[in-house]
């Protein structure tokens, strides 16, 4: 090939290869490019590492991003769509934030700073939101009045109830009260058989699910009874189930009952097991023993306890750091794991305990350990953005628990307001700050409420004079519905993945064992190279 504008070597070397034979001269080389997992988080070598003292080299992209999956274990029996769980905060996770996060293919867990009816409320109020057959509907008798079925529609979140001659189901159907025959009706005393609906379409007991929508679609009914030879009340479905099935296919579900997957989190005081006992009757899928230190006697009593009492129902153990501390719950019983202590954007336990470690050295300690056993890992803490994610994923949990990212949202029970700089920000506050240890719901009234409060278990400072704070109060910038936020931060795992060359999470960690994903360490110079150096910009995460 002739020269156009002269000949120079290239790095001291005056006679090129040919470049026919790039690909078989990398086997020249003792290793592949950048380090391997082990070396990348040897403490002895380097010392405990943050999800920013790390990158993770690219591989070769050979697919779409669209093709990329993202299914992955929270449980040793339940596995998401999307590896995005939302944190046990009170100012993060209740009823709408669980049941958003669930149609997005994550999972919520709902916190326990509150009353245990309460609680079982919200958990109830998630399962009632999708179904396939509804087998337990809301079921009112012809004497109901109207303003009491508007009461239940306020309570349930949602209208559209049958009228049977008991009240109950396994009774004779006698017509169905909807939406529209309530609202515009004056007189509250007026009992539902004046208004309701009797002009039926129904399915007989026996009929399949698929069978039924069908029957549905084409009635164009709101909703279809399910009754037996008699016209007893069996169970029914809903036209807006068929609606959400449509609009949200990675939905987490049970693949039965079609309901959402709900998770809350307990404590482990005596008092948690008769609350505990609540939030099964409500429907509760999933446990979250949520406590700073989850290595105590306490938690492993309690895991064990519910192994026993609850067999079918999942248990995740935690806050563990350590394959020391795994191990205890491992062999307790738990189905998963939280890992993270101190690294969350609203926790100072390391500054005020001494206790704690580095996140990126915490997952990947814990979750290779626990990979031996088939528990599988949520990284808990640490979260600021999608890279953050990916690398968490990368050092071996199968899904991210989040609290400060999604405290911004609108399906967060956060108060929004105006801050001092004049932008949308929304309360968020740590477990352990003193605002949300002396928050007085989850005593419903009570004298010591102190002693029934979650963050002062979660700390174990149910009988101290003086509280330590281990987190603080603030505010986080307001981020938009989770409907369009985790979509947003799904895309970024899968666009970072294809980047990656993995095709699947089983792949990313397959890859990171055997050696061929490979990662580079990042000096405080590369941290500031790898950030945005502009006199002035604007920072739009997603459109």
């Amino acid at each position: 090939m002739p020269s156009l504008n002269g000949s120079t070597p290239v790095n001291g070397s005056s006679k090129a290869l040919d470049y026919h034979t790039a690909i078989e001269a990398l086997n020249e080389y003792k290793s592949r490019d950048g380090l391997g997992i082990e070396d990348l988080v040897d403490t002895k070598q380097r010392g405990g590492l943050t999800y920013n003292d790390f990158l993770i080299l690219p591989g070769y992209i050979g697919f779409p991003a669209s093709e990329v999956v993202l299914d992955s274990p929270v449980t040793k029996r339940i596995t998401l769509k999307i590896p995005f769980v939302s944190s046990p905060m009170d100012t993060v996770t209740e009823h709408e934030m669980a049941i958003h996060m669930a149609l997005q293919g994550g999972l919520g867990v709902i916190h326990h700073n509150c009353s245990p009816d309460a609680q079982a409320d919200m958990v109830r109020k998630v399962k009632r939101y999708e179904n396939g057959f509804i087998v337990d509907p809301v079921v009112i008798s012809k004497e109901t009045t109207v303003g009491e079925a508007r009461a239940l529609k306020e309570k349930w979140g949602f209208g559209g109830f049958p009228v049977t001659e008991s009240g109950k189901l396994g009774s004779k159907l006698l017509g169905i009260v909807t939406n529209r025959d309530l609202q515009f009706e004056d007189d509250l005393s007026q009992t539902v058989d004046k208004v309701m609906v009797t002009d039926l379409v129904t399915a007989q007991l026996g009929v399949t699910l698929p069978e039924a929508n069908r029957i549905l679609a084409k009635s164009r009914k709101g909703k279809l009874p399910i009754v037996d030879k008699d016209f007893n009340l069996v169970s029914m479905i809903s036209r807006s189930d068929l609606t959400k099935n449509l609009h949200f296919p990675l939905a987490s579900k049970l693949p039965d009952s079609k309901q959402l997957i709900c998770a809350a989190a307990i404590g482990t005081r005596p008092e948690d097991k008769t609350r505990l006992q609540k939030l099964v009757d409500a429907g509760l899928d999933v446990v979250v023993l949520d406590s700073s230190q989850g290595n105590s006697m306490y938690q492993i009593d309690m895991v064990k306890w519910i192994k026993q009492e609850y067999p079918g129902l999942d248990v995740i153990g935690g806050n563990v750091v350590t394959r020391e501390q795994a191990a205890n719950l491992i062999a307790a019983g738990v189905d998963g794991l939280r890992i993270g202590m101190g690294s969350g954007s609203a926790c100072i336990t390391q500054e005020v305990m001494a206790v704690g470690r580095p996140q990126a050295a915490a997952v990947y300690s814990v979750s290779a350990f626990a990979a031996r056993f088939g528990v599988p890992c949520i990284a808990d803490g640490g979260v600021q953005n999608v890279g953050h994610i990916v690398k968490g994923l990368a050092l071996g949990a199968s899904t991210v628990m989040m609290g400060g990212l999604l405290a911004g949202t609108t399906e967060s029970p956060g108060t929004s307001f105006v801050s001092r700089e004049g932008k949308l920000v929304k309360a968020y506050r740590g477990m352990g700050s003193i605002d949300a240890m002396q928050d007085k719901k989850a005593g419903a009234g009570a004298k010591n409420s102190q002693a029934s409060n979650a963050g002062t278990a979660r700390y174990f400072s149910e009988g101290d004079s003086v509280l330590v704070a281990q987190g603080v109060s603030g505010a986080v910038a307001h981020r938009g519905s989770v409907g369009k936020f985790v979509p947003y931060l799904a895309a970024g795992l899968k666009h970072s993945m294809q980047d990656c060359g993995m095709r699947s999470l089983k792949e990313l960690h397959e890859s990171a064992a055997n050696g061929i994903l490979r990662f580079e360490v990042r000096t405080a110079s590369a941290q500031l190279e790898g950030g945005v150096n502009m006199e002035s910009y604007e920072k739009k995460l997603y459109a």
